[in-house]
């Protein structure tokens, strides 16, 4: 497993970039790394993660497997409560590594644990139709992940569900269902947590939220939906051993964000990920939080974007093709598929689908990318291709660290703070103020 790894194939990017640009971004790029490194850099505060996969709390990581072999005993469903980086990583983590319909069939067969999300949006719809959908009577857990429990979205979901559960199970029943990941000292939650007895993980006072998938944020509700946290650790603990140098000809961190802060600087001011196994769709979402959040400021920043291929070929493959050129992209290329289906030929044809009798439809979706990689580079945008051998835990872990190391990277060459997030708290106020919220 760990012989083969991530790697980043920046050799189509020739055409949009001289020698001289290039070089003078990787310089750029080991200068960056080196401060991130040494923790000279602005959040330098908020830099725990770049050695987590080595220096993890074993004994907190032991009590998670503990829980989450807890909650796969005695719970048809976790609702997993939380907000941006309290729950993107999971639900990437999730979605790409069990199943595609593992949900549906877990809360149809009830021999598994089905992992659900709630906290991430104040929609009366989506809050309504889970909680009526808890009362077709399932065992529930929940899991409230916030560093200060306040945070608007998950705690009023937080507040429906407590009551919720403490109806079904009683207040003792309910304290023993109930799994807070919050502050080590301080915050409503940690109070709250203290005060009913739930068990508790920490969020790490110098890891940020979108940092935090490798910490209990995230890996709790990955093993309760049954997936080998040992792996993913292992391949992030790989991924810190081959990041290390600062030369970026060695170091596919530092290469990655000197070829697109490069991009930018020609102009190319989006970058769209793109996929083409649909388990990968929350791992963009994550990847947009983390740069979006990292990189958004001060004026400054790429803007990222995720597709869907080639499903959203038929959707924006008109406007990535001959649209305004402010475009590149990065490619994920899962090398091996999970599952072989095999094309059969069909006596009348009519579907006129006989030159593909005997394919794999892996196969065929792998000339779909070739193809579409061909066709938006010969369209004027830039491709960069991250290839990963197969969708496995280990290769999770890897993936995770190498966007956040090389997001780290990028922030300090764009000459901002990577690890604030100033702006989001702007339309909060507002929000206060029209809800009428004292102090606003």
């Amino acid at each position: 497993m760990a012989d083969s790894f991530i790697s980043l194939d920046t050799g189509r990017l020739s055409g949009f970039m001289s020698a001289s640009e290039l070089s003078a971004a990787e310089a750029q790029a080991a200068e960056a790394g080196r401060i991130l490194l040494n923790g000279s850099g602005a959040g330098k505060d908020f830099t725990g993660w770049t050695d987590l996969p080595v220096k993890y709390d074993r004994e907190e990581f032991a009590r998670i497997k503990r829980c989450a072999d807890k909650i796969r005993s005695d719970s048809d469903i976790l609702v997993v409560v939380g907000i941006g980086g309290s729950y993107l990583g999971a639900r990437a983590a999730t979605e790409m590594l069990t199943p595609r319909y593992r949900t549906l069939r877990a809360l149809r067969d009830r021999n598994e644990t089905a992992v659900l999300f709630a906290g991430n949006c104040m929609s009366a719809d989506e809050t309504a139709e889970l909680t009526e959908l808890l009362e077709e009577g399932y065992d529930v857990s929940v899991n409230v992940i916030s560093k200060s429990g306040t945070t608007t979205e998950p705690a009023i979901a937080f507040r429906i569900l407590k009551e919720f559960m403490e109806k079904k199970y009683g207040k003792k029943g309910a304290a023993e269902r109930i799994y807070a990941t919050t502050d080590r000292e301080r915050g409503a939650l940690r109070k709250l947590a203290a005060q009913e007895g739930y068990e508790t993980f920490v969020i790490p006072d110098d890891i940020g939220g979108r940092y935090s998938v490798l910490t209990p944020v995230g890996l709790l509700p990955i093993a309760a939906a049954g997936i080998d946290t040992d792996a993913i650790m292992a391949g992030a603990a790989s991924a810190y051993e081959r990041y290390s140098a600062g030369n970026p000809s060695e170091n596919d961190c530092c290469r990655y964000a000197a070829v697109r802060n490069a991009l930018l600087r020609k102009g190319k001011m989006i970058e769209i990920m793109v996929n083409y196994e649909p388990r990968l769709h929350y791992f963009t979402e994550w990847w947009k939080q983390l740069y979006g959040e990292s990189e958004g400021k001060d004026q400054k920043g790429i803007f990222p974007a995720g597709a869907d291929f080639s499903t959203d070929l038929h959707s924006m493959g008109q406007y990535i093709q001959d649209g305004m050129r402010f475009i590149f992209e990065t490619v994920i290329d899962v090398e091996k598929a999970a599952h072989s289906v095999t094309v059969k030929e069909d006596s009348e044809n009519l579907d006129g689908l006989n030159y593909l009798a005997g394919m794999d439809l892996d196969h065929i979706n792998k000339q779909a990318m070739k193809g579409t990689v061909m066709a938006h580079e010969s369209g004027g945008v830039p491709n960069i291709i991250l290839h990963v051998p197969e969708l496995t835990a280990y290769h999770f872990g890897a993936m995770v660290y190498f966007f956040e190391k090389a997001c780290g990277i990028s922030g300090y060459m764009l000459g901002v703070n990577p690890f604030d997030q100033p702006g989001v708290e702007a339309y909060k106020r507002n929000m206060f103020r029209l809800l009428g919220k004292p102090g606003y």
